[in-house]
């Protein structure tokens, strides 16, 4: 190891090592693949020839891509353009082997992206979203010179995917209004006709979402799986649209107990099994499941999470794995590394140990972390985004810098989390904020009286739906905490509501229960500004002034409101959207944060 490096601290290291995605290949080509890198120091789309063993970077912006696709031939790459991360933009491709970019669909103006779907034929389904029109479902046929309009709404939908023969086309959408529990509509896309609806919000006392996993990967099967909560947890069935069948699969391990949490799966290639991911209590792993037999599989994956899988036709499964302790690395059930970015593995981490406390709407799960000797420690509350998400017990850079620094983690599945049942990810509705924050405050008590936090050194953190919690905490519990890190967070809810991109709005109206005209003492009761005078601690920001989830102008609003109150602050602004895809840049806003959280707490 070099003397440079020497130099370089470890958390730094963390975010400096190359990374990638889990490969994703083309359906009639699968020795080419695509997957994303920070090789080059920002995360961008790279094409992977298998045969040839060739590695090669097909964007290079500025602020980074992310978002791309394989046309099912392996031919042509397709990304999402959009400008300076704001997430507005159109769809461009360019050849697998290489060449000049192109308008991947000509005449469709810029928009969010809400779905791609690329046929074997040659048909093309792009979906769009925006402020005027909704949701808006584009299908371009083989050979024609413009494409056509073949759904529109008003609320938000996007494109599922396209049967095997480009026939049919299957749609999530969330006509009824309840953007957290999906609706299925299998349209033809000769007419745009409708060939069948699954609906388990509209006229039901308890909602039930759906989800479409992927129509049969063979010819003649126009088998769609789906994904459903018809037991209050996600769990996969098979519908048949033509006929209306539906064959929902109870999974059971060879002990024949149930497949407790939540269950996802997707279809192997040759349509005659699944390939099972089951996720519970922050961890995930995965099965094989015999459609003829029933017979349901354990492959072999370490403890820890899988971020992603995918079945091979040679009857392999790659994911992508980590733990806490443990960096990323794409992984075979063959045996072995498949894909390992460039460079040295960056260093390891601490494990999580697994609490469980007593919360006022149940046990709740946090993920602890603890640095080298004896606590009480000053403490990090990382609070994770969605809200309709969860921490696991895998890699994660940001949480091994503070440990690092001295500093003990704690990670809250608060309610709203996923991976506890439909339930536990429902709760969160129309009392916006306030139920996450009394789950963490029930944690934060935990960690106090067991002697592992230090209560005058407790930290509030976290970005996005997590900042919004920050800044909400330090309101609602102004005794609890010692300062407060917020990352694109929503600040003033009302404003936000008014900026941000049709998406988010549809699911704010959920939430809530109605708009802030239809029910303004919600919206008023969750939003940070209306807490902002209770604010005692010092409070640090960081914001994209690119951002369409948590725009600009709210969290301005909310910065003046501190400048009034005279509370120290600190505001960071950066030119990017909801997050940066540039490693120096995510090093910088972290490193901004441990500076503020270490002279402000001494």
């Amino acid at each position: 190891m070099s003397s440079e490096k020497n130099d370089v601290p470890a958390w730094e290291q963390r975010f400096r090592a190359a990374r990638v995605s889990l490969p994703d290949w083309a359906d009639d080509a699968p020795e080419r693949s695509l997957y994303v890198s920070n090789a080059t120091g920002t995360f961008e789309v790279y094409a992977w020839d298998r045969t040839t063993g060739t590695h090669r970077r097909v964007t290079d912006r500025p602020h980074g891509t992310t978002d791309a696709a394989l046309s099912p031939d392996g031919a042509w790459v397709w990304w999402f353009d959009d400008t300076d991360g704001d997430e507005f933009g159109v769809w461009r491709r360019q050849p697998f082997a290489g060449g000049p970019d192109e308008e991947a669909v000509p005449g469709l103006a810029p928009s969010y992206e809400a779905g791609l779907a690329l046929g074997r034929d040659g048909t093309v389904v792009v979906g769009r979203s925006t402020d005027e029109d909704g949701t808006t479902l584009h299908l371009l046929r083989p050979g024609a010179a413009a494409p056509e309009e073949i759904y529109r709404h008003a609320e938000y939908g996007g494109v599922g995917d396209l049967s095997h023969d480009s026939t049919l086309l299957a749609v999530d959408h969330t006509e009824h209004g309840d953007a957290m529990h999906s609706a299925i509509r299998v349209l033809r896309t000769a007419d745009g006709g409708t060939v069948a609806e699954l609906d388990e919000v509209t006229g039901h006392d308890e909602p039930r979402g759906l989800a479409c996993l992927g129509f049969a990967p063979v010819p003649g099967d126009n088998r769609l799986l789906v994904a459903h909560q018809r037991r209050g947890r996600w769990e996969p069935m098979v519908w048949d649209p033509l006929t209306g069948a539906e064959t929902e699969l109870v999974l059971r391990t060879e002990q024949g107990l149930p497949l407790p949490g939540d269950v996802s799966a997707q279809w192997r290639p040759d349509a005659a099994a699944l390939l099972v991911e089951h996720e519970f209590e922050a961890r995930s792993e995965l099965y094989s499941y015999d459609l003829a037999s029933g017979v349901l599989s354990r492959l072999d994956t370490p403890r820890g999470t899988v971020a992603g899988a995918t079945a091979r036709p040679d009857g392999s499964v790659e994911y992508l794995w980590s733990s806490a302790a443990e960096p990323s690395a794409v992984r075979s059930t063959a045996g072995g590394v498949v894909l390992r970015a460039p460079g040295t593995v960056p260093p390891g981490s601490v494990p999580v140990e697994d609490v469980w406390v007593d919360g006022p709407g149940g046990r709740v799960h946090a993920l602890v972390q603890r640095p080298a000797g004896e606590g009480p420690f000053p403490t990090v509350f990382e609070v994770h985004g969605g809200p309709t998400h969860h921490d696991s017990d895998s890699f994660a850079a940001g949480p091994a810098a503070w440990l690092d620094h001295g500093f003990a983690v704690v990670r809250v599945n608060y309610r709203g989390s996923t991976g506890y049942g439909q339930a536990w990810t429902d709760a969160l509705r129309e009392r916006v904020g306030l139920i996450e924050l009394e789950d963490i405050g029930a944690v934060r008590a935990w960690a106090v009286a067991a002697g592992l936090a230090d209560p005058e050194r407790l930290v509030l953190s976290g970005g996005s739906w997590g900042g919004y919690l920050t800044l909400l905490g330090l309101g609602v519990q102004p005794g609890d905490w010692t300062l407060g890190l917020a990352a694109v967070p929503v600040a003033d809810y009302l404003t936000a509501y008014a900026d941000e991109m049709e998406a988010l709005k549809s699911l704010d109206r959920t939430l809530f229960g109605g708009t802030p005209e239809e029910v303004p003492e919600r919206w008023q009761a969750s939003s940070p500004l209306t807490y902002v005078d209770r604010v005692r601690v010092p409070v640090y920001i960081s914001a994209g002034v690119n951002d369409p989830r948590c725009p600009i102008r709210q969290i301005e609003n909310y910065v003046a409101r501190l400048e009034e109150l005279k509370v120290p602050h600190e505001v960071y602004r950066y030119d990017a959207g909801h997050g940066s895809l540039v490693v120096e840049e995510r090093i910088k806003q972290l490193r901004l944060e441990i500076d503020f959280a270490r002279r402000h707490l001494g």
